[in-house]
């Protein structure tokens, strides 16, 4: 995990049992996808999954310090200090660490969107779609503030639907403020002042519940059936017409076809664009944004239930993936869509979950006010204050302390080293800066050298104090195990 860290660190490429190919890394993505048997390895890949669930970035230094602290506790019970004594050093190590943090943080005020916009930029550095920052941020950064309550300090990141579309470049990225689905299966491309419905029932004919098998002796009864599916399909569609709808939404279904070629042909003949294989988690977003309400009984389907748009149309040129596009929606609720576009596979899906990452750093501003410089700065800072700190504590606290400060090193060492840079200069140096009050200096990889960052380099202050207060609590616990008992 040491080498992805950083704008200079190495991406993993993962292959899978059914020989798809992933790369990534983004430390949550990596370990999520990586089989780790070992029960006490596997609550270093959940804290990832936990640091991304609450600031999405971080997601790798917080297995690296987990890693450092481990690795400083060896050395503690080498000299025989007791695991509970060395859990209640770290613990108050980590309220130590927070608090400097805190004071090393600058309140940051929403309305400002650039530094909100560098703020996104630096958790995409050490991403693949990091020279197209200057498009992926502010996007981010207007998504997020729209769907966002300010008063609570609270984002819900499923009001963003992200589309990922391969074709085009990532420059041909957008926001779009209404919808977009997969290409319409039938009837017009173009639907002005469109009125849209939304079913959970199948426009095919009806099956049993149970297995079955129909004899037929004659031409007669299969024309017979015909007739009579014929007639049952036409009728569900005449009361979908009248109910004025004329963009029909079909719910994906695994029990019958949703719809099949009669009801299609039948749809097409009413002038209703019909949109199948609406998938089952997207119904509740669907029905925010556009305010139709799902159907689950064609008896049901009337006006009331319809949501209202100025248009919807079908886009894409010859080669291109085809998409329906709704835009212009009356009394839109508080959602939002984007589409990122890709020329390949593997880049989109990376360009997805690197966006993602610049929507929680986001919505790590908004929880917390609060910014703070990267680069190793807070790291290194807090080692330097926690040293300092330790001198005033009595021996076997003190020791266990500098202890913590030094596995904290671990972050400026591991940056430097994955810029190609020497680690032991560059970290001595950062600690003679800091010890001179430069509480801001950092390494700035792309010029290879130790510099004031605080106006380049900023990241939200939650990203850091949960990187260190989670690696802290599973280092504790994992200190607390004394034994592994295997149970047949």
């Amino acid at each position: 995990m040491r080498t992805s860290l950083g704008p200079k660190g190495m991406d993993k490429m993962i292959q899978n049992q059914e020989g798809q190919v992933l790369i990534s890394n983004d430390g949550a993505t990596i370990l999520k996808q990586m089989e780790v048997f070992h029960p006490t390895a596997r609550m270093l890949v959940e804290i990832s999954k936990s640091q991304d669930v609450e600031a999405g970035d971080g997601t790798t230094s917080v297995v690296v310090i987990a890693g450092a602290l481990l690795s400083a506790c060896s050395g503690l019970l080498d000299k025989g200090i007791h695991p509970t004594r060395i859990a209640e050093c770290f613990r108050l190590a980590e309220d130590k660490a927070k608090d400097v943090l805190r004071n090393m943080s600058q309140k940051v005020d929403l309305k400002d969107e650039a530094k909100l916009i560098q703020a996104a930029t630096t958790s995409l550095s050490s991403k693949v779609i990091y020279q197209n920052a200057d498009l992926i941020s502010p996007m981010a950064v207007r998504a997020v503030l729209k769907v966002a309550n300010l008063e609570k300090h609270s984002v819900d990141l499923d009001d963003i639907k992200v589309v990922e579309k391969i074709g085009g470049v990532i420059e041909d990225s957008e926001i779009i403020d209404g919808m977009i689905f997969r290409r319409s299966s039938a009837g017009p491309k173009t639907i002005k002042n469109a009125k849209i419905g939304m079913i959970q029932f199948c426009l095919s004919a009806p099956k049993t519940d149970m297995e079955n098998s129909v004899e037929l002796n004659s031409y007669e009864q299969m024309d017979r059936i015909i007739k009579a599916e014929r007639k049952y399909i036409l009728k569900m569609c005449k009361k979908i017409k009248k109910s004025g709808c004329n963009v029909l939404l079909v719910q994906k279904s695994i029990l019958r076809d949703a719809t099949n070629d009669l009801s299609l042909h039948f749809l097409n003949k009413m002038k209703i664009m019909c949109i199948t294989n609406v998938e089952r988690d997207d119904i509740e977003f669907i029905s925010k944004t556009i305010g139709c309400r799902p159907v689950a009984h064609v008896n049901s389907f009337t006006a009331d239930k319809l949501g209202a748009a100025d248009l919807v149309q079908e886009i894409g040129g010859e080669g291109q993936r085809k998409f329906v596009k709704v835009t212009g929606i009356k009394d839109m609720g508080p959602t939002l869509t984007v589409l990122l576009r890709g020329s390949n596979k593997l880049l989109l899906e990376e360009s997805g979950r690197s966006f993602h990452d610049a929507l929680c750093v986001v919505r790590s501003l908004v929880k917390e006010q609060y910014l703070i410089t990267g680069g190793g700065a807070p790291e290194m800072e807090i080692a330097l204050q926690l040293e300092r700190w330790s001198k005033t504590l009595p021996g076997l606290e003190a020791r266990c302390v500098q202890a913590y400060a030094e596995a904290l090193e671990v972050i400026p060492s591991t940056l430097a080293e994955n810029a190609g840079m020497m680690p032991l200069e560059i970290v001595t140096e950062l600690r003679s800066r800091h010890a001179k009050g430069e509480s801001n200096a950092g390494i700035n990889v792309r010029k290879g050298l130790i510099e004031d960052i605080s106006k380049h380099v900023l990241q939200p202050l939650l990203v850091n104090t949960s990187a260190i207060g989670l690696a802290t609590e599973c280092v504790c616990m994992i200190l607390k195990i004394d034994d592994m008992v295997h149970v047949r």
